[in-house]
């Protein structure tokens, strides 16, 4: 596989889940071995993150890059838990 076909691949986590597509690569000069992979990750439609991946997080690399390890979904990141507490007033005069 060339570098220019590798870039934008999908990137699975270990679940099948798409956590991403390739955007950078970081690879060794002087050996040609693949040292890191950026992936950008797809927030919602106005917002992305990049997260580094060490080439060791890698299991296989083919039609779809898939990591050895699982990655929090976008959904699961963005939920948060809000207490509040509502207090009604009483209008009626006795």
């Amino acid at each position: 596989m060339k570098i220019k076909e590798f870039l934008g691949s999908t990137v699975l986590d270990k679940n099948a889940y798409e956590v991403g597509k390739v955007a950078d690569i970081d690879f060794n000069k002087e050996t040609g071995q693949i040292e890191k992979i950026t992936l950008t990750l797809q927030k919602n439609i106005f917002s992305r993150d990049e997260l580094e991946i060490d080439f060791e997080d890698i299991a296989t690399i083919g039609a779809y890059i898939i990591l050895n390890k699982e990655l929090p979904k976008a959904e699961d990141a963005e939920k948060e838990t809000v207490e509040a507490t509502i207090e009604v007033e009483d209008d009626e005069e006795e």
